[in-house]
């Protein structure tokens, strides 16, 4: 009686084995990064205090994949702080992935005056600060002016937590606002430092 081929060479039956071990595991983790979460590390000053470089994140991506099994666009909750791709990145030049926090949304009015947000709406025509709730994490004042910016269809206002100067680059000073195609989710925990552990 004839012995099986891979019988006769385990050697080959461990290689075949390793390569299958190894095909299940890209195949599951695209998955998981494409459909429930992402790992980013925050790098830059732009969200102190809340964030620091070297923090790292996770991204929670079941928000996005509930939308799309929709058919609908995901939109994240004011106050939020989300991760998205730069619209303005270059190969090689910049930040391919930036960390911000959503101050207003499509159709509404962004004023930045006396070092403060105001956004106005039909549910609040006399204007609110979009920052109130966010227990004091973004920091104060506010640098530079917004005069009533109208937020484009399809698309968020965000900033920075660290806005004095030109700490943050966001959409009050030359980043513009983000089409909601190109976030990626909404930030749902902090991993590391491990004594900074903590949701959001």
């Amino acid at each position: 009686m004839e012995t099986r081929y891979l019988q006769r060479h385990p050697f080959i039956k461990d290689a075949i084995g390793i390569i299958i071990f190894i095909l299940c595991v890209l195949v599951g983790t695209l998955f998981i990064n494409t459909f429930i979460f992402r790992s980013f590390s925050v790098v830059g000053p732009s969200m102190e205090t809340t964030l620091y470089t070297g923090d790292r994140l996770i991204v929670d991506r079941l928000p996005i994949t509930w939308a799309q099994l929709q058919n609908k666009e995901y939109t994240p909750s004011r106050g939020q702080i989300i991760v998205f791709k730069n619209p303005s990145y270059t190969t090689g030049i910049g930040d391919e992935y930036i960390v911000k926090r959503v101050i207003a949304f499509a159709g509404e009015k962004v004023l930045l005056k006396d070092g403060q947000y105001t956004v106005f709406n039909k549910d609040h025509p006399n204007g609110f600060n979009p920052d109130d709730g966010n227990n004091g994490e973004p920091g104060k004042p506010t640098s530079g002016s917004v005069d009533n910016k109208i937020v484009p269809k399809g698309e968020i206002f965000v900033s920075g937590d660290h806005r004095q100067g030109t700490y943050s680059y966001d959409s009050r000073n030359g980043l513009g606002t983000i089409p909601l195609y190109d976030v990626v989710g909404p930030v749902s925990a902090r991993l590391f430092p491990f004594n900074k552990i903590r949701p959001f």
